[in-house]
């Protein structure tokens, strides 16, 4: 029997074309983002062959707008922003100032009303924090002065975007041209301030109270499904009821809840649990984006296209390079944070989309804005390692130096490095350090990257599978590694690129089944441990340590503790 399942249609050819270009992106080096519009733009309206249902993709692409805003909300750090305030916050914003009237000007230039040209100019002014992280991540450049600039920059930029959206739909009217401030559009813009400090008072006296005692109860239950719906349903349910009680939209109440959550004992348990999912729909958000590109316009308006990619380059980058300068950076960690910085992504999408649906911006500014995001995409790694070779002849070295500061020292050898700082790596880092053996901690985690700091181990930030990473950990020194993280998969392809860093390195990690002890095996390691079959012999072991099983055996001396 024939059904008619768009929604199941859109999904399937989604994932599947997503996964098939995000590999090609990735094996080409380019970000997975570039991949995930591709696919999209694949199964849209303009290109010919399947077409996916396109009344399906705004919805699923407000969810992911909702679980992205729930992200950036849970990894927003206050701490992070004051440590770099005196750069970030005057520096931001000027930056975006910059880039927001370069392209008000392209905006006019191509004959569009001010609101119009102003939406187009706020799109190009932020930059993409899934690039910026993962191009750091991939570097090894998280922990380095540029790293930490970097990411207190994005952070004032989604804070502004937030503002951005907020604001955007009681000033549509007046951005159009079809109202006027005395017909009530600054009795609406008070209201709808009213509205947002309301619901921010609402969560910071209830939701501060109410979400950590609802999640610490969820936890109790010891069930993972529950923990993982009841994060989900704080995300869905924060965003979709501020929307409904308090006028104010997803995104906003979705930011909300993340930065709420942040402040629990238990968000990085929320955010590892609800990874998967929060994954699974921004690639769909990506995806229904793409769909909404129309490809011609490469061809039909090729130095729009140009231009537009010229104000991203210019209002991002150079803007932010020379800020940085100017508030006293170094020449070389300017440069580096202005080209980290010359891209647009996710916000700039979610900004036109607004943009188009209030009837401000037309539908060839969001194609402008989509081609220029995806040459800058494609383009900025190129940028960054131009940079990064100019920087490196240079005559500043001490500029360059301070960008590569190691979070191990460099005299550090004979050590145990191990990777994943969760349960299980922290009661192996204890017991080694109980026998006077030094460790190295990796993780790519904050919270747990911060907890072993403060534990004074010294910890590399970032994916143990990129060799930068692993590098800076000094595994040639070492003399062994454990890795105690639980993806199986992915502990594979760390063993795999330690055996290339270290051959003779002594290498142990764990697993859960026989079939993935035997998958850590054949990636090189020494020894793989089921955790489960290790806590069945321990519990057999105190079984027959009782009087009426050991008989006249006597216990050999122990240190447990219980």
């Amino acid at each position: 029997m024939t059904h008619h399942t768009p929604l199941i249609s859109l999904l399937v050819a989604g994932f599947v074309l997503a996964f098939v270009f995000g590999g090609i992106a990735h094996r080409l080096r380019l970000s997975p983002l570039v991949g995930y519009l591709l696919a999209g733009v694949a199964i849209g309206p303009f290109t010919p062959g399947f077409i996916a249902d396109a009344t399906m993709a705004p919805q699923l692409a407000e969810v992911g707008v909702i679980l992205l805003m729930f992200g950036v909300g849970v990894h927003f750090s206050m701490r992070d922003l004051m440590a770099v305030k005196a750069v970030v916050v005057p520096g931001a914003l000027l930056q975006i100032t910059v880039a927001a009237l370069l392209g008000w000007g392209l905006g006019r230039l191509f004959g569009w009303d001010n609101g119009a040209a102003l939406v187009f100019g706020l799109s190009l002014s932020v930059a993409s924090t899934v690039v910026v992280l993962r191009g750091l991540e991939e570097r090894g450049q998280v922990e380095s002065e540029r790293g930490r600039i970097a990411v207190g920059w994005l952070i004032v930029e989604d804070v502004v975007m937030v503002l951005v959206l907020v604001l955007m739909p009681p000033l549509a009217g007046l951005l159009r041209g079809d109202a006027t401030p005395d017909e009530g559009i600054a009795g609406t813009l008070l209201l709808t301030v009213a509205k947002v400090g309301g619901f921010a008072a609402f969560m910071m006296i209830v939701g501060r109270r109410v979400i950590p005692w609802v999640l610490e109860r969820v936890a109790g239950t010891g069930s993972r499904e529950l923990f993982t719906l009841c994060v989900l349903g704080i995300a869905l349910g924060v965003a979709y009821g501020s929307a409904a009680m308090f006028g104010v939209s997803f995104a906003l109440g979705a930011f909300f809840a993340g930065v709420i959550l942040s402040e629990s004992e238990f968000s990085h348990r929320a955010a590892s649990e609800t990874l998967p999912l929060r994954d699974a729909f921004a690639v769909l958000f990506f995806v229904s984006v793409g769909m909404l590109f129309n490809p011609m316009i490469l061809i039909e308006r090729p130095l729009e296209v140009l231009a537009t990619f010229a104000v991203i380059v210019l209002g991002n980058g150079v803007a932010a390079g020379l800020l940085a300068r100017l508030l006293g950076k170094p020449r070389s960690t300017s440069m580096l944070l202005g080209a980290t910085l010359a891209q647009i992504g996710e916000f700039s999408f979610i900004v036109t989309g607004l943009g188009v649906a209030l009837g401000l911006l037309p539908t060839t500014g969001q194609d402008l804005v989509l081609a220029g995001a995806l040459l800058s995409i494609v383009l900025n790694p190129m940028l960054i390692a131009w940079i990064e070779r100019r920087a490196a002849r240079s005559d500043e070295p001490a500029a360059v130096t301070e960008e590569a500061i190691a979070a191990v020292p460099p005299d550090t050898a004979n050590h145990v490095i191990v990777i994943g700082y969760g349960r299980v790596g922290r009661d192996l880092a204890r017991l080694l350090r109980s026998q006077h053996v030094p460790v190295v901690v990796i993780d790519s985690e904050v919270p747990l990257v911060e907890r072993a700091r403060a534990d004074d181990y010294p910890t590399v930030r970032g994916n143990a599978v990129n060799e930068r990473v692993l590098a800076e950990a000094r595994p040639s020194a070492a003399t062994a590694a454990l890795v105690a993280i639980p993806n199986a998969l992915e502990a594979g392809e760390i063993i795999a690129t330690l055996r290339g860093l270290n051959p003779a390195l002594s290498v142990v990690a764990r697993g859960h089944s026989d079939t993935e002890l035997k998958h850590l095996l054949d990636h090189g390691a020494d020894a793989a441990v089921m955790a489960e079959r290790e806590l069945a012999h321990s519990l057999a072991e105190m079984v027959l340590a009782m009087p009426v099983y050991r008989g006249a055996r006597s216990l050999p001396p122990t240190t447990a503790t219980f």
